[in-house]
């Protein structure tokens, strides 16, 4: 098992973006797991009033920070850019900060990435296993998903899944406008309109007490759909 520090030399190309806002309780030692196997980490500090970016910092992490909060899809896009600056990035994946993520799953989505030629993986909480989704977020975010023709053209189960692994040419193009909690299904549209190849993982959630305390499911769940309706009628 890798230590602390020893990062796999296989994950030299690999970037991986980590939007924070206010998690210095919690950031410090996501970011050291992430880098036990992944050298590269940019944490984007959204604004926070808390040790967030610093927390970052003391872990390993490359920090980009926001003087305000702009919101996780901005966040994202920051990181993103941020990333794909860098000599020999070629992968890139956003991971959440506050936990619930497990580097596991992004070991196998970027491998898979690799190995199928796909240009965005897509991590689903509703596939394979019984889901440990708490039953109104389920219920909210399955409902997100069957609402979006885009979603149901790609074949995606998930309508918010922060867990993404993708290519250069996404990293390219990826240009999120929206900045609050609805760039997912931004994330998604730019997919259907630029062809992008996508396929969905099956990855665990863990969702603990911090987590879930800082979720707001049905209010996230209406706002990625105005979000989304939003964008179509701007968009055309």
């Amino acid at each position: 098992m890798l230590r602390i520090g020893t990062s796999d030399t296989r994950y030299q190309d690999v970037w991986i973006v980590i939007p924070a806002y206010r998690e210095a309780t919690v950031v410090g030692d996501v970011v050291a797991e992430v880098r036990a196997v992944f050298p590269h980490v940019v944490c984007v500090d959204d604004g926070s009033d808390d040790r967030t970016g610093a927390e970052a910092l003391r872990a390993g992490a490359h920090v980009v920070t926001h003087p305000v909060n702009l919101g996780q899809g901005a966040a994202i896009q920051t990181g993103v850019e941020y990333a794909r600056r860098q000599p020999g990035a070629a992968v890139f994946a956003t991971f959440d900060a506050d936990g619930q993520h497990r580097v596991a799953d992004l070991v196998r989505m970027i491998d898979r990435l690799r190995a199928s030629g796909v240009d965005l993986l897509v991590g689903t909480r509703f596939a394979g296993a019984a889901s440990t989704t708490p039953p109104v977020k389920k219920a909210v975010l399955r409902a997100a998903a069957r609402l979006s023709p885009r979603n149901r053209r790609l074949g995606l189960t998930d309508a918010h899944n922060g867990l993404r692994v993708f290519n250069r040419r996404v990293a390219e193009q990826l240009e999120i406008t929206i900045n609050g909690m609805g760039h997912a299904s931004e994330f998604i549209a730019l997919a259907h309109e630029n062809h992008w190849r996508v396929g969905e993982e099956p990855v665990d959630i863990v969702y603990t007490d911090y987590s879930k305390s800082k979720g707001q499911p049905l209010l996230n769940g209406v706002n990625i759909v105005f979000d989304g309706l939003l964008r179509k009628r701007t968009t055309r």
